[in-house]
This record gives structure tokens, sequence and C-alpha cells, in this order.
């Protein structure tokens, strides 16, 4: 029963990376503001994913529900009313299965714009454990997520789209080897992120020298001194930049870190400017003081467009990764029965036991004063014909809900009585979501 799963969001494709920014909600607000839209829109599971080249909301309704999101969506991450059918037009939204195998190719990097980049799986995964740590996830995400995770490292260890530089900090460092041949130096790598981290592996591997910086300065001695480099704070750099060849720089600042004035020491400490690459979304590198100072500045629009140009060439290694995300589709299928739907199944063969021991009560009071191995007789048969009882409908509700069609659960339930039905509900989406699950329920031999 995938159908209480959707996804809402904006990628590159709509409107480029460094537009994203416009749709990027700030991370002292984000908690918050995710919390409040979940409310507002009735979202049992919320989890926002953001990457260099998309933002997206993935949620799970308790109805399956498939209402548009679109305009609540995109009044949250822009903070503005959309105007008449300019959210329909800019964010695209997947629901159901299509909302699953999103996830998965977005995790397995086959959506991204370097097919089969490798950071990706791991800013999927920081999307989980955040909405994990604000309380907005939930099994049905969960599974999704776990499942996603479990794709993207099938497909790098047993594809060859995991083979070779798939990785748009490789393509980011395309351009500074390019610039280290034309005017040897040092490189600076400003943030630690996996951007950040692929490409001082790339540099040690060269040869390369180049220094850390980071606004904390703790996060960039750990990986400057991994590789025997030298690191700096952020306000250090700032106020006394060093002579460089090359600026890379990926954090996750809501403005630039380096504005005009920091590019016009980064302009005058060396002979010529250095080369700046600015893989943030929002951009760390200020373009219009980039233009000012005459240095030059590669945004991610010109690295996705790179990245683009290889496409083509990878899908076709691509074919065996997708038939991985084909498999993994009815395999979550039957895990979100097992784990969603566990409560109901328990629910069930409760309501069976309980049904079976009033009948023993009332039996008992029909013949009287029994004595203790005769009621304890009794009372062992009861429980096993009310397991007995439970296991039909158990097993038929697994088939449903596993190869039924969609609004097979719903349908089962309006045709039973009020209270019945009630305390079905009540297990999957209510308080008594804990309820414990007997293996004994789904055992024909019980």
């Amino acid at each position: 029963m995938l159908d209480e799963l959707g996804i809402v969001g904006i990628s590159w494709r709509q409107v480029g990376s460094e537009a994203l920014a416009d749709y990027s909600l700030p991370v002292e607000q984000r908690d918050e503001r995710l919390r409040a839209f979940a409310r507002a829109e009735a979202l049992v599971e919320l989890a926002y994913v953001e990457t260099c080249n998309r933002v997206e909301l993935v949620f799970a309704t308790d109805d399956g529900s498939d209402r548009d999101l679109r305009a609540a969506a995109f009044e949250l991450l822009t903070g503005a009313q959309p105007a008449p059918g300019e959210a329909e037009r800019k964010l695209r939204a997947w629901r159901s299965e299509g909302a699953c195998e999103h996830l998965f190719l977005v995790a397995a990097g086959l959506d991204s714009a370097a097919v089969g980049e490798v950071e990706i799986a791991g800013q999927v995964r920081l999307a989980h454990e955040r909405a994990q740590a604000t309380g907005l996830c939930g099994p049905r995400l969960s599974l999704a997520f776990e499942e996603a995770g479990r794709i993207a490292g099938a497909i790098r260890g047993g594809t060859a789209l995991g083979e070779g530089s798939v990785s748009l900090a490789e393509v980011a460092m395309t351009h500074v080897r390019r610039r280290l041949a034309e005017t040897p130096g040092t490189v600076a790598l400003i943030g630690v992120s996996a951007m950040t981290e692929r490409a001082a592996l790339s540099l040690a591997k060269a040869g390369a020298p180049f220094v850390v910086v980071n606004r904390t300065i703790t996060k960039a001695t750990e990986l400057a001194r991994r590789f025997g480099a030298d690191c700096l704070s952020l306000d250090e750099f700032r106020r006394s930049p060093p002579a460089l060849a090359v600026i890379l720089s990926a954090t996750g600042s809501p403005e630039p870190v380096l504005d005009p004035v920091v590019l016009e020491r980064l302009a005058t400490v060396g002979e010529k400017p250095p080369l700046g690459i600015d893989m943030a979304v929002p951009a760390d590198i200020d373009p219009d003081g980039c233009r000012h100072v005459g240095m030059a500045r590669i945004g991610m629009d010109e690295i996705v467009r790179q990245a683009e140009a290889n496409r083509d060439a990878r899908l076709l290694a691509a074919a065996d990764a997708r038939a991985l995300v084909d498999e993994a589709l009815p395999r979550l299928r039957d895990k979100v029965v097992d784990r969603v739907y566990g409560p109901l199944f328990g629910a069930l063969q409760k309501h069976y036991q309980e049904t079976a021991t009033t009948a023993v009560q009332r039996l008992a009071k029909d013949l009287g004063e029994l004595d203790a191995e005769t009621r304890g007789q009794i009372d062992a048969w009861a429980g096993s014909l009310a397991r007995r009882m439970a296991h039909l409908p158990t097993v038929g509700l697994k088939g449903l809900m596993r190869y039924g069609p969609e609004g097979s659960l719903d349908a089962f339930l309006k045709g039973l009585d009020p209270e019945r039905r009630s305390l079905l509900r009540r297990a999957v989406h209510g308080d008594a979501r804990h309820t414990d699950v007997s293996e004994e329920a789904d055992d024909p031999k019980a």
C-alpha cells in the first residue's frame, strides 16, 4: 500500500541549479516551517530533501488522498503566494509507486545531471536523519528512505554505473586541474561537505597543495589532517587570504561567504586573480563582485551543463541500475504491509481473542462452577479457535494490500460494522499503533 506516499518539488531541469536558492528553506527556520506545513496539510510524515540539483518534499498522508500540494508547497518554499497556474508549471509531483520510484532514482543518482552521482545518496540519507530528528518521519517514509539507500549501494557496487568519475565534484575538478596546469598554485576548499571532501581526495592524489577553510575550525582541522593539508578559519581567511590559484566553495551559507570586499583582497594578493568555482546553492562567491575585480567564476549551472553533456553516454550504463530500481518497488510494498499495517493484524487477532474470552465467560456462567483443569481446557480451545478464525482475514488483508487495487483496505473496512471499523482504523492511525503482532495469526497451523 504505497498510495499514501507523495513527493512535490523542483529541480535544475525547471529553473537551473543556481535559481534553486529561491526555493530553499532557511536552515534556522526549516524545522519550524516544516512542522507547520505538516499540520496545515494534514500530513502524518514529512521530509525535506535539498541538494545542489533539487528541493523536494517527501510526505505521507493517512488516507491515501491525491490532493495536489503544489500550490501549498510553492508558498512554503518561496514564502510567496503563487500566481494562478504558477505552482503547477514550476513544481512537479509524484504519488504512490511513482513517488517511491522517483526517490529511488534520486538516491541512486539516476535522476542527476551527472548520472550516477555519488554524493546524492548521502544527501538523501541526511534528509531522512533530519526528518527523524524533528519527529516528522514515521514508518512509511523510513521504509522508503531505507530502501532508497539500499538501492543506491547496490547500484554503486554492482553495476557499471559506479565506475569512473560520476560526481559533480569531479566535473568541477576538471576546471581545477586545467587552471593548475596553466598557473600552478594552492587551492582553497571552503566548507566541509561531500563536495569538498571528494575534491580534497582528488587533489591529494595529484599531489596538489590545498588549504581547507571552514567557519568551524575544528571541522577544517579534521579534514586537513586526513590529507596533510593546511587549514584556516573562515574569518581568518576573509581577513587575510593567501595567494591562490583556485577557490572551490561548497558551504550551506544563506549569504555569499566571499563578498566583494573579500574578493577585492583575493584579486590583489597574488599575481593573477584566482579561479572561483562555486558549488553552493545559494551562491558562496558573489557573482557581481567577481565581475568587478575581473575574477573568473564557474557556478553550478555551468557545472551541471557539462555533466549533462556526458549524460547520454552514462545512461547506456544505467539499464542494469534501472532494473534494480524496478525490482525494489514490490519489495517495498511488502515491507510497508508488514511494518505499517502490522498493528492492524495484531488488533484483528486481539479482537478475535477478546470475543472468544467473552463467549467462554458466558458459557462458564451457564455451566456453573467448573474445576480448574476443565476451565483451562476450555480457555485453550477458545484461544486456538480465535487464532484460526483470525488467520483467514489476516492473510486475505495482506493479499489485498500487496496485490489488490489501491483502496482495498478502505473497501474492506467499509464492509464492517462501525465498532469494528473504528477499532481497525485506530490500529493503523491511532492509539493502537503499537499493538503487538503475533506470528500465530499468520500461521496456517495455528
